[in-house]
This record gives structure tokens, C-alpha cells and sequence, in this order.
């Protein structure tokens, strides 16, 4: 019967120190789909994500949505520390429980308490190890615990790098293609500048490389896929997906533009979209088609001839924009549905303002700016 328990103390020990080094240490995509930390953070989401689809508001919803991140992330290391406390008082139990106390029973309670105050390296004196392989699980224990927390600390600042880098980035968008982004308004703006393609080259050249971080970053830590940006009507993406219907445009003809660049970022950035499609286990759907019909493409020529911005017409084009979108169009809806991230139009929607242009106090006036 201790052999049992000893060896149910030591599975679980096991998988957890497993999990958390697969979790934080492994920089690459782990195929295992039974892991606590996949579990964990998959059931708390679904439970919060619940929630917040009864939230009308925006942004009572994106405040209550932008707290999961935090809260997965502590829940996730205190049952990472509880199955650790617990898999070594299964092995203090297979030992006999030799403790010595300032009084009262020896019993299992005992085993959890030593545990606990052993992992995080209390030293209250108050329970003793009384056998030598009681004193050997002692100090085992107070190591893991210490190399277990300090793990953990050096865990979140390499996740709030990540997430700064990345919303670095998404903001700095705002004043090229608006709040929501859209692939008109980055197109108009690049256009109102005396070297559309050069500037347009350069922008796509910087979102070639935020494709990249975020695909290596996501990839590494799942979790920065649930982080809310700090606006409401911004995600990454968004960004990413506005970013994407301006390289498709570009690719398909933009008069005056080189779609060289464009199928460069294009590249990338689908192959951001699903690999984290594939990390987060969601499967493409041929839903983007609902996108396409929504917003025309025929009003998307006719807003930006409005604007000196020419695209390619025709038949072919049209295919071939459709074609486009499809490699890209059924990953970002699926994300959309998982994240709750609303994706942006293709125009942007009437009396849109700029995030730069609103305060908590009043707006200002769109002046000459844009």
C-alpha cells in the first residue's frame, strides 16, 4: 500500500515539475495535449470567455476579459505549487509520517503541513523530520520549492517583454490605419505622403518583423494570445489581420505600389496565424466568407478612387483577392470566436475617431491631421 502511495507522490511531483518546465523553460510547440497547464488554462477560459459574452458593453467586457491573463497565470502557479506540496506529503505518508511534533497526532494533515511549510522554506520548527529519508525528502523539497519560485519570478517579466514589444507596435499602427485598423485607411494615408511605395515598403518591412516576434513569442507562451491591449477597440489581432488585407490588396495591384514587400509580410504573417491556430487547437472554418460579403468589394474601390488610391479591377483580380483571403480569412475568424477579438472591416465605420483623438475628458477636432 506505501508503495502505491510513494509512487502516486512521485507521479505527480513529476508531472508537474514536467509541465512547468515544458510551460516556461521549452521555447518551441509541445504536441502533448493532455498537460495541466493546457487544461487549466483552456477550462478557466471558457468559464471566463462565458462571461463575458453576457456583458453588452465593450468595454465593461474588454476590462473584465483583459483581468483573465492575470488571473490564469496565478492560478496556474498555485496549482502547479499544491500539486507539488501535496505529491511530497503522498511521499512523507510512504515513509511512515516520521515527524516529530510539539504535540498531537501524527497523521496525514501533519504530512500536508510539513509539506507546505517546507516547499516554502518557513523553517517554523514547529514539525521536525524524525528518519533519515523523512530529512532527505526535507531538503529535496525545500529546493524544489526555492528553484520553483524563483522560476516563476523570472517567468512573468519575460511575458510583460513580450507583451510590451508587441503592443509597441499595435499602437504605433493606430496613426497609419486607424481605431479599429483597416487596410483603407492604411492605404489612403500611405498614399497622402509623396512616396506611397516607399512608405508602404517600410511599414510592411516593420510588420514583417512584429510577425515574426509574435509568432516566436505565442509560440513559446500561449498565453500572451489572451492579453488585451490597453484600448478596447485594438488587439493584435486586429493588427495583424488589417495588416494582412493591406498586403492581399497590395499583391492583387495597387497602382504605384510594388507588391514585392507585400507577398514578403503576407508570408509571415499567415504563417503567424496558424501556427498559433495550431497552438490554441482550433481548426479553420470556411467562415470568411461572411466577411467578404459584408463589406464589398466594389465600395472598397470606390472609397479609396475617392482618395487617389487606384486598385486593380476586373474578374481576375476580384479571384484573386478571394484566393488571397482565403489562406488567411478562416484563421483569424476562428481566433476571432476564441479570443473575442473582433476583426476590423475593410472600411472604416462612419464617425470612426482615432485613439489619439479621445480622452477620458472630451475629443478634439479632427482638424487637418487626417
Amino acid at each position: 500500500m506505501m508503495m502505491l502511495v510513494a509512487l502516486a507522490g512521485l507521479t505527480l511531483i513529476l508531472m508537474v515539475l514536467w509541465d512547468a518546465f515544458e510551460t516556461i523553460l521549452l521555447p518551441r510547440r509541445i504536441p502533448t495535449r493532455w498537460r495541466i497547464s493546457r487544461l487549466t488554462l483552456r477550462g478557466l477560459w471558457t468559464a471566463w470567455a462565458a462571461l463575458g459574452r453576457r456583458i453588452p458593453r465593450r468595454n465593461a467586457r474588454e476590462d473584465m476579459l483583459g483581468l483573465y491573463a492575470l488571473l490564469a497565470l496565478i492560478g496556474l502557479l498555485v496549482i502547479w505549487a499544491t500539486g507539488l506540496i501535496f505529491g511530497f506529503a503522498l511521499l512523507y505518508r510512504a515513509t511512515g509520517s516520521a515527524m516529530v511534533t510539539a504535540g498531537g497526532p501524527v497523521n496525514f494533515r501533519t504530512d500536508l503541513y510539513m509539506s507546505g511549510t517546507t516547499f516554502f522554506t518557513l523553517g517554523l520548527g514547529d514539525v521536525a523530520p524524525a528518519s533519515p529519508m523523512a530529512r532527505l525528502l526535507a531538503v529535496t523539497e525545500a529546493g524544489t520549492g526555492f528553484g520553483f519560485l524563483a522560476l516563476v519570478l523570472s517567468y512573468l517579466p519575460v511575458l510583460y517583454q513580450a507583451f510590451s514589444r508587441r503592443e509597441t507596435r499595435i499602437t504605433m499602427l493606430d496613426e497609419w490605419a486607424g481605431s479599429p485598423p483597416t487596410a483603407a485607411v492604411l492605404l489612403r494615408r500611405c498614399f497622402e505622403s509623396r512616396d506611397p511605395d516607399g512608405v508602404l515598403k517600410t511599414l510592411l518591412r516593420d510588420w514583417e518583423m512584429t510577425s515574426a516576434e509574435i509568432l516566436e513569442s505565442h509560440m513559446s507562451y500561449p498565453i500572451l494570445a489572451y492579453f488585451r491591449s490597453q484600448h478596447d477597440n485594438q488587439s493584435w489581432l486586429a493588427a495583424l489581420t488589417a495588416v494582412l488585407d493591406t498586403c492581399a490588396l497590395a499583391i492583387v495591384g495597387v497602382e504605384g505600389i510594388d507588391p514585392f514587400q507585400a507577398r514578403l509580410t503576407f508570408a509571415i504573417g499567415r504563417h503567424t496565424l496558424v501556427d498559433v491556430s495550431q497552438i490554441l487547437r482550433r481548426r479553420p472554418t470556411g467562415a470568411a466568407a461572411a466577411r467578404d460579403r459584408a463589406e464589398p468589394v466594389r465600395e472598397l474601390r470606390e472609397w479609396l478612387a475617392g482618395a487617389g488610391v487606384k486598385l486593380a479591377e476586373g474578374p481576375d483580380a476580384d479571384l484573386r483577392l478571394a484566393e488571397l483571403r482565403a489562406l488567411y480569412g478562416p484563421y483569424v475568424e476562428e481566433l476571432s470566436r476564441l479570443l473575442l477579438m473582433p476583426l476590423p472591416p475593410w472600411l472604416p465605420p462612419e464617425k470612426a475617431r482615432y485613439n489619439w483623438e479621445t480622452t477620458a475628458w472630451a475629443r478634439t477636432g479632427r482638424g487637418d491631421v487626417h
